[in-house]
């Protein structure tokens, strides 16, 4: 194993947690490599989460019959929205690792059935912030296999650039292609697609805000429930909005490839890439407004700067009509 840990760009060392792209190509080559790392783990005492798709679960499965100290989690219960998926990896993490147990996980992404370029640009986001998520761990580690069959090396090399290790031959080494928090590239919103409907917004217009969305949801033909759903996390966002986003924004709906999205724009930043991403405490104050919107919508995009201000979409998928 190489004992050297990555640095940053500017020579000091990083967290000791082990985050690590393992592309490979084919069932063998899969088993080989996640066996290995899962047997590692076991020499080390450590336990393992997995959580893979349901036909690389049973390869493992059949391999390590009986073995206690590892866990199959199944990440399709938390639904498509990648935002989930950190707080979930937290939870899983630390209900194994009791006391100072080391775990290891090993999560696979689905990349083939992200519905769409948002979708795939935030599950990249996601492996890019579990380096936020575990950065004071030293007892967690992450492998991440990835899938190399249709030899796509600009997905490779995007994907490359949220993980600080490579896994190569049963060794992990160095990616100079890792991006540090200062130089990840936020991919640009998309324009709304029309026609789209505005409203402008400020204090006292929570319930025109709901009233517009609700209407323009209905028109869309998202279902009753979504809309229901849809409606508190409006009512979240925009809250958030008018309280730490100057008094006032823009609201901004339509509808794009089987997809109604909302999008609030306001002079707000939020500093905190993490927002959101973690069940809040019971005695946490504040902070549930993301959170919560992040579990009612399939997906949820968020840029902010302080120059610019920030934009949140909301995505709530629309049923195909038969």
């Amino acid at each position: 194993m190489n004992a050297t840990l990555p640095s940053n760009r500017s020579g000091q060392a990083q967290s000791s947690f082990r985050h690590e792209l393992f592309p490979y190509r084919g069932d063998a080559q899969f088993l080989s490599g996640t066996l290995g790392y899962i047997r590692e783990a076991l020499e080390g005492g450590e336990a393992v989460v997995v959580a893979v798709p349901s036909d690389k679960a049973s390869l493992l499965r059949g391999e390590l019959t009986g073995e206690p100290a590892v866990t199959f989690v199944d990440t399709t219960t938390l639904g498509p929205n990648p935002g989930r998926l950190v707080g979930a990896w937290v939870a899983w993490m630390k209900e194994r690792g009791e006391g100072d147990r080391p775990v290891r996980g090993i999560g696979e992404t689905a990349w083939r059935e992200a519905r769409n370029a948002a979708h795939l640009s935030e599950l990249r986001y996601h492996e890019w912030l579990l380096n936020r998520a575990f950065a004071r761990s030293s007892a967690w580690s992450m492998l991440c296999p990835y899938d190399d069959a249709d030899d796509d090396q600009s997905a490779l090399q995007s994907l490359s650039r949220c993980h600080p290790l490579i896994r190569q031959d049963g060794h992990y080494v160095r990616n100079e292609s890792y991006l540090t928090a200062e130089e990840y590239p936020f991919e640009a919103l998309n324009a709304p697609c029309d026609p789209f409907q505005e409203l402008s917004y400020a204090h006292g217009d929570l319930a025109v805000i709901r009233s517009k969305v609700s209407q323009c949801a209905s028109d869309a033909g998202v279902p009753e429930d979504q809309r229901r759903k849809l409606a508190v996390a409006v009512t979240e966002i925009a809250t958030n909005s008018i309280r730490h986003g100057g008094g006032r924004g823009t609201l901004r709906t339509w509808t794009q490839d089987s997809t109604f999205l909302c999008e609030f724009r306001d002079a707000g930043y939020i500093a905190d890439v993490m927002a959101g991403r973690n069940r809040p405490t019971a005695d946490q104050i504040g902070g549930r407004g993301l959170w919560l919107a992040h579990q009612l919508c399939d997906l949820l995009e968020i840029r902010s700067t302080r120059e610019h201000g920030t934009t949140i979409r909301l995505h709530t998928n629309v049923p195909q009509q038969s």
